[in-house]
């Protein structure tokens, strides 16, 4: 978070501050300053914590949303090749799919996302980066439901 202070602060130093003679402060002088600032969010992998069906439960695809809440987001594992499965609040699951040119998924650690400014993760949008430098786009989600 940015100290409310800092942008004044950066703002009188861009200034510069020169003594001028009494009665002849008729210039103006402008300053511009820009702030920019980027947010990443990691997304753990989940390693048999409190997994939220055991593992040999078979999963039934369904049609998506297009877009998820990042808030949403509580962990991931990796199921089959091209995909990841994202564990949301309430316990829900959602599969994303990638793109064919995504290779192996390999991320060990976690993988990192980057949000857009409406706080989303969309399908045909966003892309999945692994700690390995490589990146996934992701082509849809499937909301993934237990077989009976």
């Amino acid at each position: 978070m940015i100290h409310p202070a800092l942008p004044v602060l950066l703002l009188a130093l861009a200034v510069p501050v020169a003594a001028a003679p009494e009665g002849t402060l008729d210039q103006e002088q402008l300053a511009q300053l820009t702030i920019h600032e980027r947010i990443v969010i990691r997304v753990p992998r989940m390693l048999g914590r409190r997994a939220p069906a055991p593992a040999a439960t078979a999963w039934k695809e369904k049609k998506g949303p297009k877009c998820i809440a990042i808030a949403d987001l509580g962990g991931a594992m990796v199921s089959q090749p091209g995909s990841v499965d994202l564990v949301l609040t309430g316990n829900r699951r959602l599969r994303a799919k990638f793109d064919g040119d995504c290779g192996p998924i390999d991320f060990y650690s976690g993988f990192y996302l980057r949000p857009a400014a409406d706080g989303q993760v969309c399908a045909k949008r966003d892309v999945i980066r692994m700690r390995s430098g490589t990146s996934c786009q992701i082509d849809a989600f499937k909301i993934l439901r237990p077989e009976p």
